[in-house]
Order: C-alpha cells, then structure tokens, then sequence
C-alpha cells in the first residue's frame, strides 16, 4: 500500500506529542473523493487534543480540520469531472438534516474523521468545494473551521444587518478576525477588544472602527460612552467579556458566544436581557450550505484571511508548538 506523509499524535501528553510520520495514503470509497492536500491550517482545538482535552478521544490520529488541494480521485458514483478541480474542504462530517444544529453524529476532521495535516485526505464528494480563483491554496486553508464558526455566528445566529454595532471579543484570533472581516464588509460599524495594542492597531487597519484594551479599569464605561450601544456581540470568553459590555446592549441585541476562554460560567442579570428584550445564543461550527454560502461572500467581497506565519510540511510539528506559544494574529498555515 502507499505511504504518505502526516502529522500524527499518538499521545495526548502535549503538543510535543505530535510527530510527522509515514502513515498509509488512503483511497476513496463510493461517494469520496481524494484530495491532494495542498495547505491546511490549525486551530485552537488541536491543542486541545493534543492535550487529552477533548471529548471522545480517538488515538493515533492525524490532525488538522482545515485544508485545500486537488481533487485527485472519485470513488464509485462520483462525478468524474470532479477529478483536476481546485477545492476547499468543508470541515464536518454527518451534520444531519436539521440545519439549525448538528446531529448527535456530527463530528470534525481531525477527530474523529480524517485529518487535513496530510498529503491526501478521503471526504465525502459534497465536502470538496470550488476553491474561488483569487485565493492561494494557504489562503483557503486557513478559512473553513474559524471562518465557518464566524459566519454562522454573524449571519444565521445574529442576523447581521447592515448598520448594526458589532463587538468583538479577543480580536486576534481566528473566529474573532474572521468575524471582524466579514461584519467590516457587511456594513457593520465594527469594534473588538484586545489586551495588546498592536493588535487592537492591526485590527483597526483591517477596518475596525475601534479598539478597547480589556485589561483597562474603565473598559465598561469606555465601550457604551463610545459605541453609542451595541446591537451585535460575537463572544468566545464570555466569562470575563459580558461585564464589561452587558450595560451596553441597545434593546434587540443579540449576544452570540461561541467559546469559554477564561471560564465556563458567567452572570446575567435577568432584567437587563427582557427589559431590553436581549438574546444570548450559543453556536460552533455551521452546516454545508452555511460553508458554501460564506465561501460566495469571500468570493464577491475578495476577502482574504489574515495569516500569521506559513510553515512547511515537514516543520508541521513546529508549526503546532508555535501556535501554543507564539501565536498571535490570524492563521497558522501548513504548506503541504
């Protein structure tokens, strides 16, 4: 059987865990397709397997949930006319029927399917989407998980709508610079927090309209006499962000976490959500059709995704620890 290259973790002790091995290249069952992984990126989740911190841990695995390629083989019942085409990979597996939340079966590339740290990977057909012409593979790698999580976040949970004040929290990592590109480019007047002042700077260039240093005493005050009131919040540490914005909520928000940095818990007063008739929402990930519409947004705003630092393949297992140490702004990025 062939072999191909990958980035395996055989042990959840740690990102130094994870190694670049040979491992058997796989072949596509009817209905799949074989990419030939060109990029793929990483996330926060990575880290957390490679720590034992996720749920139904599955050892070896291949990581990665994020990736683009060449369709290179179809299985049985697939379009033939798909071989040779430039994709994207949808970062799912088994959504289910209902769109608005995943079945019991759902599961990610990376654990428990397949990962995108790798020379090929085997997807479902449906999963390999046209990768638009303007973005480099590294570029579209960097998009699905966090891009995907951002749009669900601001379009089917929030109800974007032009004109809306949005608040960002944790500006800088992949959901929140994703969000804050799209919400830029859907009209909305666009603010994120920060604890670094040349992040809350590289946000401001990427359109923010502005930035707040959540380690500042006065940040509560800061955001409402500044914003004037905040219509839409995209959250991934609500535990220490919702006091500092909650006061600042215009009647109709909508308040949309998608994370627990810095905690699991976090108070609401109940009279400031149905006096002001507040919605508080929680989301992650996003279906198919929610993956290729956000794929047609990026395609007609030209948005590129904010790259922190790209590495080679066979420094993938660098590209991991950086990411727990060094990371930044935007997306790491695996040139395959």
């Amino acid at each position: 059987m062939a072999v191909m290259k990958a980035l395996v973790l055989t042990a959840a002790e740690g990102v130094s865990s994870a190694a670049l091995r040979d491992v058997d290249s796989p072949s596509p069952k009817a209905g799949e397709v074989c990419i030939a992984l060109k990029a793929a990126a990483l996330n926060h989740r990575e880290l957390w397997i490679a720590r034992g911190q996720y749920p139904g841990m599955q050892l070896p695995c291949i990581l990665g949930c994020d990736g683009a390629g060449v369709v290179e083989s179809a299985g049985a019942g697939v379009d033939a006319d798909m071989v040779g085409r430039e994709v994207m990979i949808y970062p799912g597996l088994e959504w289910g029927a209902d769109p608005r939340f995943p079945a019991p079966n759902f599961g990610l590339l990376g654990m428990p399917g397949p990962g995108t740290v790798a020379e090929r990977i085997c997807v479902p057909a449906a999963s390999a989407v046209d990768k638009p012409s303007f973005l480099s593979f590294e570029h579209a790698a960097a998009i699905p998980l966090a891009g995907l999580t951002a749009w669900r976040a601001l379009t089917t949970k929030a109800k974007l709508a032009p004109g809306d004040r949005v608040l960002i929290s944790g500006v800088g990592g992949g959901v929140a610079t994703f969000a804050l590109k799209f919400a830029v480019a859907s009209g909305a007047a666009t603010f994120v927090t920060s604890g670094s002042a040349d992040t809350l700077t590289r946000a401001k260039a990427l359109g923010a309209a502005g930035g707040f240093d959540y380690k500042d005493a006065e940040l509560r005050k800061n955001i409402a006499r500044t914003t004037g009131g905040i219509d839409v919040v995209i959250d991934g540490a609500p535990a220490s962000s919702f006091p500092n914005y909650g006061r600042a909520l215009n009647m109709g928000a909508r308040v949309v976490v998608y994370g627990s940095t810095g905690g699991m818990q976090f108070q609401v007063t109940a009279a400031d959500l149905f006096l002001r008739n507040v919605s508080v929402v929680g989301t992650n990930v996003g279906n198919p059709r929610e993956f290729r519409d956000m794929i047609s947004f990026i395609e007609r705003h030209r948005i590129e995704p904010a790259i922190d630092r790209s590495f080679s393949m066979n420094a993938a297992a660098d590209a991991l620890a950086y990411f727990e140490s060094s990371h930044r702004f935007g997306k790491i990025v695996i040139s395959i």
